[in-house]
């Protein structure tokens, strides 16, 4: 293959220094120059030009003409520009600009190059000669893309085998590896022997032997399976049959050598005559320039002088001219330079090179020396007895006498005769042919196949095919005759068509089972039927020629139900008999009423139904004439056609009480002559085993219940038969109508359903009189069938129609309709519209109601709105008025009388013009309505509009007319919120009474008070619009604290007399500040209620390094500002602790806006600000996040209080809150502090909890009894304390009836101990003279003591207690044999680490423990502070220790499991061996039996857990062990038997790796004779296993013991299976019967192998009775080698002809054994014969 893009991605440079390179390979050179190799230099120069000059056209000149008539060379390529990134890997830059064109210029594509080469011939031969070279160099190109195709292919195959391999074993390893504590690769990875490294290093490329420096294991390969013996070629087949690609194979060889040989005889020194030849073959082409691109020896090139190498080289041409004569043609093969040539096989002519059409090489060995004529010896038509003979020629077809030997057929029944030559000696001329007869004498009428051999000089056989073929006759009768189904009691008859379509006649007798075989073909031989009940065939003899049929009847009469099948036997002249069955189904009638459209029905309760119907069907109601259908399907569930009718009766009604059944007196047939149903098809015939449709149709004809009873009649039904007649001819046949099937069926009839919508047409408004009104209505059709309508007409005083008037409407559909109202008269009109439908009694009513009017006239507008008037002003309005009828209209306008008498005016003060007049239709009028305001009053009358025959109109009219009015909602104003020197604010409200626009504007504050007040009004001025309120801004700022009471504003209004005033007056307040604390552990926010209940409290259970923050809150009551400042007493940290910035680390910008690197500065800037707290070294501090500033007007402001300890402890101090000038509040602060500041960890995070939870120490998996394990680890304290630590192990221990424990301590608990371990005592002196602890630091004596449980923090130094009493809960027993942790005393400096050391002992497990056990533990380190400044500091700190503090837990973790290995096992679970006892028979049955074979098993151990193993491997014999790699021999030399066989030297097995351990089974002739023992006798671990097949095996079975160090022993089952021969003949007697005397008899019996075991038996005669020295039984062959039985294949067998040849007229008996030399069970044949001189008795030639 040749992908695009594989050549594609092909450097350019690389394809033209390949075409390059084979063009000066090809190339003659100058005599002068003449060498075998040039100097690598000199072509890489020559190279480059060569390449420049054909880059952009074809070389047209010759070479020998020089370089320097060269074209000048085009432009050279644009440089490629060098990529922006420094890390591509894209070197495309440096190779253009160091090659330059080589690499950039177009190469000579795929497309180009193929054209080139269609196009060729030319007669330039420069041309010709580059298009040569170009070719080549495409194969080359080609040929590496194939290899690197290839590469690629093997390496993806390699990795894939090593992860198949890889992920079976990690799968085997986690089936047996619990915890993984460390996660290691499982298994070492197989790359390294999937990959072929010489095929690597072959196209230098980096092999697996290149980074592999470990020595290889001395293992040997795989084998492969072996190749079962039946498969395997005998020595005579072998020596006889040659496969032909073999002798191809050979030929070509020999033909290559040959033709390698002339070549290089023939060679001359110069080049040219090589590149002269056209005649060469490809393979001389290859050799010629391997020979010259690769010399042999380079040094004496290059130091051998030009004139000695010319001289050498024309001495050597001289010694090969003489060594050249002319050879004997004879021994080469035809059409080869030193042989004949071929008579029939033209030379071929070299094929031109590079031609597109040139065939496949042709072979010198495809030339055939002698043709047979015939090619095959074929034999037809013969018959027993007689010998036929053929002539078989074998001509010469070379030009060259030859000589052949032929060799005869191996078959007795082929013989050939001596060969006829033309000439003497045994050769044969060229054209001559040579004849040899063949015979061929046959025995039976069979097949027969043979063939010759003849064998001459050519590499091939000539193989002549010798066939016999007498083809037999061949009926195309099916073995089974199947008669299909037949209804019990009736006659079905089948015809088959039985051809002939064999070569020869024959005559054929059918006969019934029960008669073969018959005494006389007479005896069977009918004219009519065959008969074997059910069945019967007819005709019983016949005789059929080639090409010809016959019709064969089967009669099948079934007496039963279910399949019947008879054999009947067809015989053949020629001794051949062919079974037939005949086979036929019994059925009887079945059909089903499977589907009914709309489903089935039941009757309703109480309902009659008829007595004998099987299905009930009801129809929906139905109008009258109206049809409805239902589909029914009616299976026949029989096989056989049924003619069927049907027939409507009337039901058989009749009601029965619950549980009585009818009688058959009350069962009626009388016809339905009115029913309403009917079903098609009436009749026909129901096809075999299919559902039929049939249409149930009802039509009610008038309004009632229609009731029948449908019933389907099959007709000639044949009645069942008793099947204890014995011939066909005794059954008795009739048949009958039968009802099979009755259905009832129901329909109702029901009148028409039709519905107006809507029912009712009332046309809202009025209407002109003699406008057509329309309306649109619909009728629907909620019938079950189409209903005909018909409209009426009314025309009396109004026209009224509906269209259309007639009409169908189809069911459930509607029609819409138009109603046409014509007015004749004004005023409301109602009229009932009639429709008929037809078949209907009653008719359709329409209700329609209308109103009709005259002529209209209105009036433009709705109202008339004079608006705000001020007194004595006037305003006119002009309206429209407009007739929008087609009638003339007189009109009148005036003001309503009643409005007037309401006013109590007599005149209107309205001007009207003009008032009245007339409008035509359509017509319109303007007329202007005047109003003068003469007093102040609010307007509102109406105007009537009068129309002669028509409607009025009514307009409405509204005025209003006043003058200004202005007020305050509040005339007085008190500032409740009032603070000394802050400005109040309040509000009012201005409202303007009228609806005229008025101005306003304040004055000055007037009062006693308005010095000492402030006052400002906002807006100060302004207009106030219509009814306007506008709302005033007040502001008062107050400079004394009395109560303002005389205070007054003034506001003046234009339009009133006199100004509106505003009262004021409040009370001036002062400073007012609350100070509260939030309560976290409340869920919320508490206030104190005084200030001697404020209390900070931090918890009391903070963990250390955690900041816990609280929250003061200050709430500024007033508008007032004030300064406020917070100071802590004792554990105050500096306020800059929250400048320290945390340094950024030293990553990429966009690296620091990552997910990760952000939570990495969190932490870290949480971690230095509360470092940054605690650098007072005071084990505690409180830092106010807002220490001092200035509280704003009602502020509020919340100020976080952030606490935190990094050692345990109570802690005490006080909070001072100093507001403006107010009394300082003094706030007392609590924080209790949990935890332990000793880690294993140096960077500790916050802790969430009191006892951080620490790594488990994990000790891993050990081996029982093992070394101790121990593990250091280092403990870092971060407190400012120095702590001490006592350290106890534990082992978790649960009991029901113990939770708690009490501990006595009489002393300290944990008394200060030196580093043996023993308790310091001091004498009792003060403080200041206790010599120096000889712990890793000095420690007071005051550490001894305990503090007792009622000390307070605040009190002196306690007494020593002598007696302790502690109680606390049980959760483990102290234990110091399984972990250990020294020393068990330690004191940690402060910020400093100490190293303790932690051992794992592991303990001996039980025998019968298999799995690892877990041992689970934990130490504890009480803490203890020798310092009594540490412990506590009155009224501010006190730290408590030993029981009473959380101990720093640590967590412990091993295993203990048996030295186990997981054994890569069969799946049985055994570790399998299957041999056969004939391993032991070598291919050459002549040299014995062998006296033991060997059957190797590699057993891979794979260790799984993390230890290291040393073991040793033994087992008895016949199994055998060694070390993976070393070699064995199959013919091993025998032993003694109780020798064992284990491993000399101690195996070593890394963890998490694997080795091979080669384990042997050892089958010896001893260990087959087991097999004669009994089962008490038989030895322990053997046992025979026998199929039910008759295949026999022994199975050993035994332990292979892997010793471990530990002296603990792993079984590793072993199994072997050996398959024993069995032989069984095919009868145990055979009796020849009575025999004529001297005449042979033969029967044929099998000897069959029932294993999976090569068998080589013998027969062995017993001794005949009588004894006489003529032996009359014989069998043949004697001995022989019988193969094996393959899997789920019948047993192998070979037959044995049994001889019967009597001497005399007496019984004979005989007995036959067949042995083996294997041990196998001997078969037994009892022979039996008697001779007698009867005549009849003579047995003659069977035809």
């Amino acid at each position: 293959m040749e992908p695009e893009s594989k050549k594609e991605l092909q450097s350019p440079a690389s394809s033209f220094v390949m075409s390059s390179e084979t063009m000066w390979e090809s190339t003659p050179r100058q005599p002068e120059s003449t060498s075998l190799s040039w100097s690598p230099r000199k072509s890489l120069r020559s190279l480059t030009v060569f390449t420049d000059y054909c880059q952009f056209g074809y070389p047209t000149r010759s070479l020998r003409a020089g370089f320097q008539e060269l074209p000048p060379l085009p432009e050279p390529q644009t440089l490629r520009l060098r990529p922006a990134s420094l890390r591509t890997q894209d070197i495309s830059h440096l190779l253009a600009r160091v090659f330059r064109n080589l690499y950039t210029a177009q190469v000579i594509g795929d497309d180009l190059s193929d054209s080139l080469i269609k196009a060729r011939g030319s007669e330039d031969a420069r041309h010709e000669e580059f298009l040569d070279q170009l070719q080549q160099a495409r194969a080359i190109y080609k040929k590496r893309l194939d290899d690197v195709a290839m590469l690629e292919k093997h390496i993806t195959q390699a990795r894939a085998r090593d992860i198949a391999e890889t992920e079976h074993a990690t799968k085997q390893g986690r089936l047996h590896v619990v915890e993984a504590p460390v996660k290691l690769p499982p298994v070492k990875t197989v790359f390294r022997w999937c990959i072929d490294n010489e095929l690597m290093q072959k196209h230098h490329l980096i092999s697996t032997e290149d980074y592999y420096n470990d020595p290889l294991p001395f293992c040997p390969a795989p084998k492969r399976s072996p190749t079962p013996m039946y498969s395997k070629m005998t020595f005579s087949c072998e020596k006889r049959f040659t496969h032909k690609s073999d002798l191809e194979r050979k030929a070509e060889e020999h033909c290559r050598k040959l033709v390698e040989f002339d070549d290089l005889e023939y060679t001359t020194d110069s080049l040219r005559s090589v590149s002269k030849t056209k005649g060469k073959t490809k393979v001389t082409i290859k050799v010629r320039t391997e020979k010259a691109s690769t010399p042999a020896n380079k040094k004496w090139m290059e130091h051998l002088q030009v004139p000695q190498r010319a001289l050498d080289r024309r001495l050597l041409a001289r010694m090969q001219n003489r060594n050249h004569y002319l050879k004997n043609p004879r021994f080469f093969p035809p059409n080869t330079p030193h042989g004949g040539k071929s008579l029939i096989v033209p030379s071929r002519k070299p094929e031109r090179r590079g031609s597109l059409s040139a065939k496949p090489e042709w072979s010198c060995t495809d030339a055939p020396v002698f043709l047979a004529k015939p090619a095959v010896g074929f034999f037809t038509d013969y018959e027993i007895g007689p010998v036929y003979e053929m002539v078989i020629a074998l001509q010469n077809t070379t030009s060259t006498s030859r000589y052949l030997r032929v060799l005869p057929p191996s078959s007795p029944y082929f013989a050939l005769g001596l060969g006829m030559f033309p000439g003497k000696g045994g050769m044969v001329a060229p054209g001559m042919t040579c004849q040899y007869i063949v015979q061929f004498i046959p025995d039976c009428l069979g097949d027969f196949d043979d063939f010759i051999l003849v064998e001459t000089q050519s590499p091939h056989t000539l193989v002549i095919p010798l066939q016999a073929r007498r083809p037999p006759p061949v009926l195309t009768l099916s073995p089974v005759l199947d008669c299909g189904h037949c209804l019990i009691g009736g006659v079905k008859i089948t015809k088959f068509i039985c051809k002939n379509v064999g070569f020869s006649v024959g005559k054929f007798c059918i006969m019934a089972q029960k008669s073969w075989p018959p005494p006389s073909f007479r005896a069977v031989a009918t004219t009519g039927f065959v008969e074997q009940p059910p069945f019967g065939i007819m005709p019983s003899v016949f005789e059929l020629a080639p090409g010809y049929a016959v019709l064969l009847e089967v009669l099948f009469l079934p007496t039963g139900l279910g399949k019947a099948e008879e054999t009947f036997v067809i015989v053949c002249d020629n001794c051949q008999t062919k079974e037939v069955v005949v086979v036929g189904t019994g059925q009887l009638v079945a059909l089903d009423l499977i589907y009914v459209s709309g489903g089935k029905s039941e009757p309703e309760p109480g309902e009659l139904k008829d007595l004998t119907a099987q299905y009930f069907i009801r129809f929906e109601p139905e109008n009258v004439q109206s049809i409805a259908r239902k589909q029914l399907i009616i299976r026949n569930a029989t096989h056989v056609e049924l003619a069927f009718h049907w027939q409507i009766m009337k039901p058989n009604l009749q009601p029965l009480m619950p549980g009585e059944t009818h009688s058959l007196d009350s069962i009626k047939c009388h016809p339905d002559r009115e029913t309403a149903f009917s079903i098609i098809p009436e009749k026909g015939i129901l096809q075999a085993h299919s559902d039929h449709e049939f249409i149930l149709s009802f039509s009610p004809y008038e309004l009632k219940c229609f009731h029948s009873v449908l019933q389907m009649v099959l007709e000639a039904v044949p009645e069942p038969l008793s099947s204890g007649a014995e011939n066909l001819g005794d059954y008795s046949y009739s048949v009958d109508d039968v009802i099979v099937l009755e259905i009832e069926v129901k329909g109702l009839a029901e009148p028409f359903q039709v519905l107006l919508e809507p029912y009712a047409l009332i046309i809202p408004g009025e209407s002109y009189v003699g406008i057509t009104v329309k309306k649109d209505f619909k009728m629907w059709n909620n019938s079950k069938s189409p209903i005909r309508y018909m409209w009426g007409k009314v025309s009396d005083c109004h026209i009224v129609e509906v269209t259309p008037c007639t009409g169908v409407i189809e069911p459930n559909e509607v029609e819409d309709f138009e109603l046409n109202l014509t007015g004749g008269v004004p005023g409301p009109t109602i009229q009932d519209l009639e429709c008929e439908i037809k078949d209907s009694p009653c008719p359709v009513v329409l209700h329609i109601e209308a109103t009709f009017k005259g002529p209209v006239v209105v009036i433009d507008v709705p109202a008339l709105q004079f608006g705000l008037l001020r007194l004595g002003k006037k305003a006119s309005i002009s309206i429209q008025v407009r007739n929008i009828s087609q009638l003339s209209a007189v009109w009148h306008l005036k003001e309503s009388p009643g409005c007037l008498a309401e006013r109590h005016e007599d005149a209107s003060s309205l001007d009207i013009d003009p008032f009245c007049g007339q409008l035509p239709p359509l017509g319109e009028c303007r007329v202007t309505i005047t109003l003068e305001a003469s007093h102040c009053q609010r307007l509102q009358t109406v105007l009537e509009l009068e129309v002669e025959n028509g409607p009025w109109s009514y307009l409405p009219v509204y005025a209003e007319v006043q003058q200004p009015h202005v007020y305050l909602q509040n005339s007085h104003v008190e500032f409740s919120n009032l603070y000394l020197g802050v400005p109040a604010k309040s509000k009012t409200m201005l409202i303007n009474g009228t609806l005229l626009p008025t101005r306003f504007h304040w004055g000055k504050l007037l009062g006693a008070q308005a010095a000492l007040c402030k006052m400002t009004v906002s807006p100060k001025r302004g207009l106030l619009g219509p009814s306007e309120e506008l709302q005033l801004n007040l502001e008062l700022t107050a400079h004394t604290e009395e109560t303002l009471t005389d205070l007054v504003l003034p506001c003046h209004v234009s339009g009133m007399e006199e100004p509106l005033a505003l009262g004021i007056s409040g009370k001036p307040l002062g400073l007012q500040v609350t100070i509260t604390i939030s309560v976290v552990e409340s869920g919320g926010s508490a206030v104190s209620a005084s200030q001697e209940e404020l209390r900070l409290d931090f918890g009391s259970k903070v963990p250390l390094r955690t900041p816990v923050i609280r929250q003061i809150i200050l709430t500024n009551c007033s508008p007032i500002h004030t300064p406020f400042s917070l100071t802590f007493v004792y554990f105050g940290s500096p306020q800059d602790s929250l400048d320290n910035k945390t340094s950024v680390p030293d990553v990429p910008p966009a690296l620091l806006k990552s997910a990760h690197i952000q939570e990495h500065m969190a932490k870290k800037e949480r971690l230095d600000f509360v470092e940054s707290l605690l650098s007072h070294r005071k084990g505690a501090a409180f830092f106010p996040h807002i220490s001092q500033g200035k509280l704003g007007a009602y502020q509020q402001l919340s100020i976080n209080i952030t606490g935190c300890a990094n050692m345990w402890g109570e802690y005490w101090d006080e909070l001072l809150c100093t507001v403006g000038n107010l009394p300082v509040t003094v706030i007392p602060v609590y924080m209790a502090v949990v935890g332990c500041p000793i880690s294993t960890l140096r960077n500790t995070c916050y802790s969430v909890a009191p006892f951080q939870k620490e790594p488990i120490t994990r000790f891993g998996t050990q081996i029982s009894g093992g070394d101790t394990v121990t593990r250091s680890l280092r403990l870092f304290n971060s407190s400012h304390c120095d702590i001490r630590l006592d350290w106890e192990t534990y082992i978790p221990e649960e009991k029901e009836d113990q939770l708690l424990e009490l501990l006595v301590f009489y002393g300290p608990p944990f008394p200060l101990r030196d580093q043996d371990g023993n308790e310091i005592v001091y004498p009792e002196t003060s403080e200041a003279s206790l010599p120096g602890s000889p712990c890793p630091s000095n420690v007071s004596v005051s550490s001894h003591t305990v503090p007792s449980l009622g000390s307070r923090s605040g009190g002196t130094r306690v007494e020593e207690q002598i007696i302790s009493v502690i109680l606390q809960g049980h959760d483990g027993v102290p234990s110091s044999h399984i972990y250990q942790i020294s020393p068990k005393q330690v004191v940690i400096p402060a910020g400093d680490y100490r190293t303790i050391h932690i051992s794992f002992t592991p303990t001996v497990l039980a025998p019968g423990v298999m799995h690892k056990v877990g041992y689970t533990g934990y130490a504890l380190g009480f803490m203890s502070l020798d310092k009594e400044t540490d412990r506590q500091i009155p009224g501010r700190m006190q730290r408590l220790q030993g029981f009473a503090v959380g101990p720093l837990r640590l967590d412990l973790n091993g295993h203990v499991r048996h030295a186990q290995l997981h054994a890569e096992l069969d799946n049985s679970g055994y570790l399998e061996f299957w041999c056969q006892a004939s391993d032991l028979i070598p291919q050459n049955p002549c040299c014995g039996v062998l006296s033991e074979w060997l059957t190797v098993r590699h057993l891979k151990l794979t260790n799984t857990t993390e230890i290291l193993y040393y073991f040793r491997a033994q087992v008895s014999r016949p199994f055998l062990v060694s070390q993976g790699g070393a070699d064995w021999d199959n013919r091993a030399s025998h032993q003694c038997e109780e020798e064992m066989a284990s491993t000399a030297q101690q195996l070593e097995i890394h963890p998490q790796e694997n080795m091979l351990v080669d384990v042997s089974f050892s089958l010896s002739l001893e260990l087959l004779s087991y097999q004669k023992l009994s089962d008490d006798q038989m030895l322990p671990g053997v046992a025979i296993q026998e199929s039910e097949d008759g295949e026999r095996k022994m199975v050993f079975t035994q332990n292979l013991l892997l010793g471990f160090t530990n002296q603990t022993v792993q079984e590793v089952p072993l199994r072997a299976f050996v398959a024993l021969p069995a032989l069984q003949l095919s009868t145990s007697w055979v009796d020849f019967g009575t025999c004529f005397v001297n005449q042979q008899y033969t029967r044929e019996i099998y000897l069959m192998n029932l294993s999976s075991c090569l068998s080589y038996w013998t027969v062995l005669m017993g001794q005949e009775e009588p004894a006489r020295e003529d032996h009359a039984f014989g069998v043949s062959p004697g001995s022989g080698l019988l193969n094996a039985r393959v899997t789920n294949a019948p047993p192998t067998s070979t037959p044995l002809l049994v001889f019967f040849n009597p001497k005399s007229s007496v019984l004979y008996e005989s007995t036959l054994v067949v042995e083996g030399v294997l041990s196998e069970k001997p078969c037994v044949l009892r022979l039996r014969g008697q001779g007698s001189y009867d005549e009849r008795y003579v047995k003659f030639h069977q035809f």
